[in-house]
């Protein structure tokens, strides 16, 4: 029995042994092609740009698959709250007071999981903290493009727990820097120079970004301008970011076929007539400055009341251990949620999540005006509470939110006046020019709010809103 026991521990290590050496010798075959193909640079970011595609394609479908789990099994099915949904033309405003929601679990459910994600995240990687965007920012400019192996799979898991929970939080930050640290993986194991980690920390960006979004230049793009305070760019990503997304994005799309979702649609559903969302009439300009005006005020106040957030309060509360401070976030999450839908009752549960579902509600017109401006305030100081007390999450999606909703109000003002005749055109310009002053990329998001939506026809008002918002 001895015998046979040495006998099967000698052929495990035999096994690990070939395992080994396997890696290595593929490891060794990928740098020898690398270095064979640095006599032509294109074809050697064709190369990067696949692999990270392919790895940022296939980690957007299981950051996507795991965050609709968690969301459902952690939030929906406990509280009973089932949000409107993007996509959905026929989407009504939800009358709260009568869907037999779970209130005490709203309240306690983002508590649970902010406490779970900040433990998670202070213990063992603190550089998850936050929307994402800041981290990746800093790696490209301070840590030549290096991301710890060990962010990656704490970034999605702390990201399922606090968006699933009902962290006021958006997909775009987490998967940013969870391709960003695939990139930076393959640049570690390719052994590749300072630079060219920089750059495959982008592409790795770009890849999930345009999976995710189906944006593949509007991520592109992000990855490059986001990197600057300025109207600067980092051109020399260019290339590599749109290899990469757009391989990216391809993967993603056969994954939503492959199970038999739709695809190709858009994240939202715009009205059937195709004369509602374009512009053709070049009278309705000042009213788009105005809006433009609107998002740029409105920015300044969230700005402010987020890092004020983070800055004034959560880092001053040194009796509450870093790991407690997303719960107390949650908690006070789930209080203002409790307050707007079961104590004032209208929509206050609707400030959890991404919110994409609040976007097709104010497309659709379902949304009293006096509701999109509180919802508003209210996505902005639910954002707040989650992501500068620590929580895991991006900020793109909620700012698309508050972008949609200034746009509804701007827009059925101007109705009621006459001045216009539809609403839903200023909730898709809103988003980009909210979005676009607050991130400071006017560029990339005129391209990827048209992407997102697959509505092309408002490139000029958007072009205004997110020049005049910046």
């Amino acid at each position: 029995m001895r015998e046979k026991d040495q006998g099967r521990a000698r052929e495990d290590l035999e096994e690990g042994g070939r395992r080994r050496s396997l890696r290595r010798a593929w490891l060794s075959w990928l740098a020898q092609l690398v270095k064979v193909l640095d006599l032509k640079a294109t074809g050697r970011w064709m190369v990067f740009g696949l692999l990270i595609g392919i790895v940022g394609g296939l980690g957007a479908l299981a950051f996507e698959g795991g965050l609709e789990f968690t969301q459902r099994h952690l939030l929906y099915h406990p509280t009973g709250f089932f949000p409107p949904k993007a996509g959905d033309p026929q989407a009504g405003f939800p009358q709260e007071g009568t869907s037999g929601i779970s209130w005490w679990l709203l309240l306690l459910i983002p508590t649970l999981g902010g406490a779970v994600s900040g433990f998670l995240i202070f213990t063992w990687a603190p550089e998850a903290e936050g929307h994402g965007t800041d981290a990746m920012v800093k790696s490209f400019h301070k840590l030549n493009g290096m991301i710890r192996r060990r962010v990656v799979p704490l970034k999605a898991v702390a990201s399922f727990i606090t968006i699933g929970t009902g962290g006021s939080a958006g997909k775009e930050g987490p998967i940013a820097q969870i391709g960003g640290g695939f990139g930076s993986m393959l640049a570690d194991w390719l052994k590749t120079s300072r630079r060219d980690r920089r750059l495959m920390l982008l592409a790795g960006a770009s890849a999930g970004l345009g999976a995710i979004f189906q944006a593949p230049l509007g991520a592109a793009l992000f990855a490059g301008e986001v990197l600057y305070q300025e109207t600067d760019m980092e051109v020399d990503a260019l290339v590599p970011c749109l290899i990469s997304s757009i391989v990216g994005y391809w993967i993603y799309m056969m994954g939503l076929s492959g199970m038999g979702l739709p695809m190709g649609e858009g994240l939202f559903a715009m009205p059937p007539d195709p004369r509602v969302m374009s512009f053709t009439h070049p009278w309705e300009l000042p009213i788009y400055a105005v809006l433009g005006v609107v998002c740029a005020l409105v920015g300044l106040v969230y700005i402010k009341f987020f890092y004020g957030s983070r800055d004034r309060f959560f880092h001053k509360l040194a009796f509450i251990p870093l790991t407690m401070r997303p719960a107390l976030g949650g908690l006070m999450l789930g209080l203002l949620a409790v307050f707007l839908g079961w104590g004032l009752g209208f929509g206050g549960a609707n400030i959890t999540g991404g919110g994409y579902g609040v976007i097709q509600l104010a497309i659709n017109g379902a949304l009293p005006i006096w509701v999109m401006g509180i919802l508003a305030l209210g996505k902005i100081m639910a954002t707040s509470f989650t992501i500068s007390s620590g929580g895991s999450g991006g900020v793109f999606a909620p700012s698309l939110v508050v972008g949609a909703l200034l746009g509804g109000i701007v827009g059925t003002l101007a109705r009621s006046l006459g001045l216009v005749e539809h609403v839903a055109p200023f909730v898709l310009v809103g988003m980009g020019g909210f979005f676009g002053g607050v991130a400071k990329v006017p560029i990339t998001s005129v391209i990827m709010v048209s992407e997102m939506t697959k509505s092309y026809g408002l490139l000029a008002p958007l072009m205004l809103v997110c020049t005049v918002s910046f």
